[in-house]
């Protein structure tokens, strides 16, 4: 499987670092560095129908490691806030629990201020991307079989302590932080911190400190491979990310709901129209015929006359330089409003987007105010030979748009 893997930056400003991960290859599919998170939308063409894992700094949160009674029950979860709250700035409604990893009595909680959880989200959703899976920076790291892992990204350090506990901040002080954990574990144990270096960064010359060097990689890729091992989520509970299928089906429930009724009140319409008509159902289809022999004289039978219909129509609307036989009409309504002329038959040149009228009108002047309100139009009309029976006036017209 593929996926997009975003690290956001503490600020609006950081580098955003960005890598497309295959799964099954295990290889990058693409990478890179955004400058800011108004760039985030850039990466929608990118995420296509791939799942997202957005990994984000462990130093806007906190990790720790709860005591709970033997044989705790759920209800103790409940109790975390309260057992926490020493180690909390601010009121506890504010943060978000997250419950992480339990490894005897010992409970990983992460806790985070609900405000900047919704701020990540909604700058995910913003860019057209739907988050899947969120998770603090560090908890990607490789953990190290002894000791601490660190990863060098850009001008920050990640620093994963344990299976849960980690530190994230820029190398110039979180450096003497390190320091200072290294020669407290020496005066405690008499042994050097171990850690697992997975950047170029030189440790040589740091006190009580036994560094190994791991493969180096591009750190976002990583990162990519241990955000896939992660078996923990910060969107739990009311964050918990939404199964997009069932939005989508809940979307056009209604719609589907009111398309089957329309059909099924279409059929009942029907039958009743037909058991209707039936009786007049000869006389109908030899009006119908009528009618379409004087629309188009010259078009022989016909087998199915919607589609011929539609035919006809589509013929007639397929105009050249812009015009149709159909805009032309609707164009010329107020001239056969206002002169009262009757079109007898209907002749259009594609090629010239000239339309050539057999109109009856009761005077000549009728087809004289038919010319003048269609020149007012736009239209260029030219008369053709007119002559006059049964008190009628029967002309022909050309029109030219």
């Amino acid at each position: 499987m593929e996926r997009l893997v975003v690290r956001l930056g503490a600020s609006s400003q950081d580098t955003i670092y960005w890598v497309v991960w295959s799964d099954q290859e295990d290889e990058i599919i693409a990478s890179g560095e955004l400058t800011n998170t108004e760039q985030l939308s850039t990466l929608k063409d990118r995420a296509g129908q791939r799942p997202i894992t957005v990994l984000v700094p462990a130093s806007e949160l906190l990790l720790k490691w709860v005591t709970l009674p033997p044989k705790a029950a759920r209800k103790a979860l409940a109790a975390i806030p309260f057992m926490l709250e020493e180690d909390i700035s601010g009121d506890i409604n504010d943060q978000f629990f997250a419950i992480g990893p339990k490894v005897g009595e010992q409970q990983g909680v992460a806790v985070i201020n609900r405000e900047k959880l919704h701020t990540w989200i909604a700058l995910i959703e913003q860019a057209g991307l739907h988050c899947n899976l969120m998770l603090p920076d560090v908890l990607a790291l490789p953990e190290a079989e002894q000791g601490w892992s660190i990863l060098e990204l850009g001008e920050q350090l990640l620093v994963r302590q344990d299976q849960w506990l980690g530190l994230q901040g820029e190398s110039q002080w979180l450096l003497p932080a390190i320091q200072h954990q290294a020669n407290r574990q020496y005066a405690e144990e008499g042994t050097p911190l171990h850690i697992s270096s997975y950047s170029a960064l030189d440790l040589s010359t740091m006190n009580n400190i036994d560094t190994s060097s791991m493969p180096l990689d591009l750190p976002i890729k990583l990162l990519a491979q241990g955000a896939q091992q992660a078996n923990f989520n910060l969107l739990q509970g009311e964050f918990k990310p939404k199964n997009t299928t069932t939005t989508d089906w809940k979307k056009w429930r209604v719609a589907a709901v009111l398309a089957v009724l329309l059909f099924a009140t279409t059929l009942v319409d029907n039958a009743l129209e037909i058991n209707r008509i039936d009786t007049q159902l000869a006389q109908l289809k030899q009006q119908i015929d009528q009618e379409y022999k004087r629309a188009f004289p010259n078009a022989g039978a016909y087998r199915n006359l919607k589609k011929t219909m539609q035919r006809k129509i589509r013929e007639l609307e397929q105009g050249s330089g812009g015009g149709s036989v159909l805009g032309m009409m609707a164009q010329l309504q107020p001239a056969f409003r206002v002169s009262q002329i009757k079109p007898q038959t209907l002749r259009f040149d594609s090629q010239r987007s000239e339309l050539r009228i057999q109109a009856v009108a009761q005077n000549f002047d009728a087809l004289d105010a038919f010319k003048g309100r269609a020149e007012e139009q736009g239209f260029t009309v030219q008369q053709g030979a007119i002559n006059q029976k049964n008190n009628q006036v029967i002309g022909t017209l050309s029109i030219k748009n």
